[in-house]
């Protein structure tokens, strides 16, 4: 009653965000409900997010190391057909290789955006096969895609928590927005390692970001085990491991970092699974493989309308 009937009086949403709401939490809220301020935390960052819009959906696509010119031309006239979200509490970006970064730019929609899958860690120079974060800002494009559990475990890379989280601070602060990719085997999933696993990965990315540089982070969590294998996390295994990073964040980086940030799920989500994920609270959008080389793919990016109906 109290959230519902005074704070949407509050016009300034920066400073309701980022310093009335935690004061509220601190001074009145939880004398209030000692027993279980969880919760109290909980219907706030569900409440505001809603009320607010401050969690915009978003949908990543990517391709991989797949695609020709007439594979894109193809898919992006069947994708340029989905009705615009310009405007709308969705943004979309897709992944290409990089060869075709430009090309998919001038065939793609133009309310969708494109991302690399990978940069350096540092500045550009006698790195041979690489692309430097500023390659990437020079060509117009604002996102990169990094840390893929198939960059951390393929046994040709085996890139590490540091070199992950190294490439996120360059790439930050050449003023791109990264899609940060978490996730556990399943070995580690069956010996109940799951959050230890995520927040060792998080908490990597957290010792080289400052609090500002996480408004341009997105958290992609993606377990191992669920990628292009056709099994997916039940929503409510997703859910618990999404509501599980963002209390991790609210303990470890701050509560407004933990209440803004969007944490979206990927693992064989198609058009048949997107709508019941999408409903969990905590879910706010998908990176998406497979699925997202198929005209079906702007049923996934649709399932932004579950989340603002619910």
């Amino acid at each position: 009653f109290f959230f519902d009937r005074f704070l949407p009086k509050m016009q300034d949403e920066e400073y309701l965000i980022r310093y009335r709401i935690p004061h509220l939490i601190d001074e009145l809220l939880l004398d209030m409900v000692k027993d279980r301020p969880e919760d109290v935390i909980q219907y706030f960052m569900d409440w505001l997010a809603k009320k607010k819009g401050i969690r915009k959906f978003i949908v990543g696509g990517n391709w991989k190391c797949n695609g020709s010119k007439a594979m894109i031309t193809s898919l992006c006239t069947d994708l340029n057909k989905g009705e615009s979200v310009a405007g709308k509490n969705v943004e979309v970006v897709i992944g290409c290789p990089y060869l075709y970064g430009e090309f998919t730019r001038k065939a793609l929609r133009s309310d969708w955006g494109v991302a690399f899958q990978n940069c350096w860690t540092g500045k550009g120079g006698a790195f041979t096969g690489e692309i430097s974060a500023e390659m990437i800002k020079d060509m117009g494009n604002e996102w990169v895609i990094l840390g893929h559990s198939e960059r951390r475990s393929l046994p040709q890379l085996k890139e590490t928590d540091e070199t992950v989280a190294v490439k996120c601070k360059y790439a930050i602060d050449q003023g791109l927005k990264v899609m940060f990719c978490c996730g556990e085997l399943l070995s580690e999933r069956e010996a109940g390692k799951t959050m230890e696993v995520n927040e060792r990965q998080c908490a990597a990315l957290n010792a080289k970001l400052s609090k500002a540089d996480w408004a341009n982070v997105v958290i992609a969590y993606e377990p191992v085990w669920a990628i292009g294998t056709g099994k997916v996390a039940t929503p409510e295994q997703a859910q618990e491991v999404h509501k599980n990073l963002r209390a991790w964040l609210a303990k470890t980086v701050s509560q407004d970092v933990a209440m803004t940030i969007r944490i979206i799920y990927g693992g064989s989500v198609s058009a048949a699974n997107c709508d019941e994920l999408a409903k969990q609270p905590d879910i706010d959008g998908f990176l998406v493989g497979g699925a997202s080389m198929k005209p079906d793919f702007l049923k996934v990016v649709n399932a932004y309308k579950i989340k603002e109906a619910k």
